[in-house]
């Protein structure tokens, strides 16, 4: 009876692992193609390259190099954007038309609980993405959101969500070991490291007559109704998150400071008292 066919196996055996020299590779990353051979080995090459362990589902494979395994592999992943694609299509909000009452609906709205939300023109990007909608059965908003984390150099956008949820809630599915997904976390490694305390959410006060930008400190415990309170908003909030240990370039206004946010608030008063064209005027 003849042997099974291990040449895969004898091939990864001639090779040593890549991080600590001694032992033989089990494991190569499908990302960065490193050897490896141990759990402690897969980690600490994931640090020490800055790897997530992925595999860049659009690298270029060359003709000799292709196998069965990466067209199975392009295969799933034409299946996916035809998935996304087709989810999209079948998105009724981001379909919407947004009309000139469909836009002033949701200032009215905002003006009702002192949030001056403003648009941009017809075919800005900001404009063009922006998927926030206020729900008349629920009487909420459901946000269009943007988080940033500087020290990571990373920036993800949230659909729907509502605005009542707190702040540390949203980030949960980002810093949180247990419940954020693992390539993220691992992305955000700064952040997921770092004491609960020492994170900070801030937001760009718009509207400042200042050379610098000027960055107001939210509070997390709250959701995105009652932290925009009082404040000025360009088609959708964008949060920044950073950490109090690090030296930023944000120039940051302490929550007692009254005459800061005095021209929002102004701003949100001043709307508040005329009425817009083709503004939409709900009976409750």
């Amino acid at each position: 009876m003849a042997a099974p066919n291990t040449s895969s196996g004898r091939k990864m055996s001639l090779r040593r692992c890549e991080m600590c020299d001694t032992e033989e590779a089990k494991y190569r990353c499908p990302c960065c193609m490193k050897y490896s051979c141990s759990l402690t080995c897969v980690k600490k090459h994931k640090t020490t390259f800055s790897c997530n362990g992925v595999r860049e589902k659009t690298a270029f494979v060359s003709v000799n190099e292709f196998s069965d395994l990466n067209l199975l592999s392009d295969y799933r992943f034409l299946e996916d954007v035809a998935r996304l694609a087709d989810s999209a299509v079948r998105d009724d909000i981001l379909h919407k038309p947004k009309s000139n009452k469909f836009v002033n609906f949701l200032k009215n709205r905002a003006r009702r609980h002192n949030i001056h939300l403003q648009t941009l023109p017809v075919g800005f990007t900001k404009r063009r993405e922006n998927s926030t909608v206020f729900s008349k059965k629920e009487q909420k908003f459901f946000w269009h959101l943007k988080l940033i984390f500087p020290h990571s150099h990373a920036k993800f956008t949230e659909k729907r969500v509502p605005d009542d949820k707190p702040l540390c809630d949203i980030l949960k599915a980002y810093i949180d070991p247990q419940a954020s997904d693992p390539v993220i976390c691992q992305r955000l490694k700064i952040y997921t490291t770092s004491s609960p305390s020492d994170i900070q959410i801030v937001m760009k006060v718009e509207n400042k007559p200042h050379v610098s930008a000027r960055y107001e400190e939210l509070d997390a415990n709250k959701g995105l109704l009652e932290n925009l309170k009082g404040k000025v908003v360009i088609e959708y909030p964008t949060l920044h998150v950073v950490l109090r240990k690090f030296k930023t370039d944000m120039v940051l206004l302490s929550h007692s400071n009254k005459e800061a946010n005095k021209s929002s608030k102004d701003l949100v008063k001043e709307s508040s008292s005329e009425e817009e064209e083709g503004e939409i005027h709900d009976s409750s």
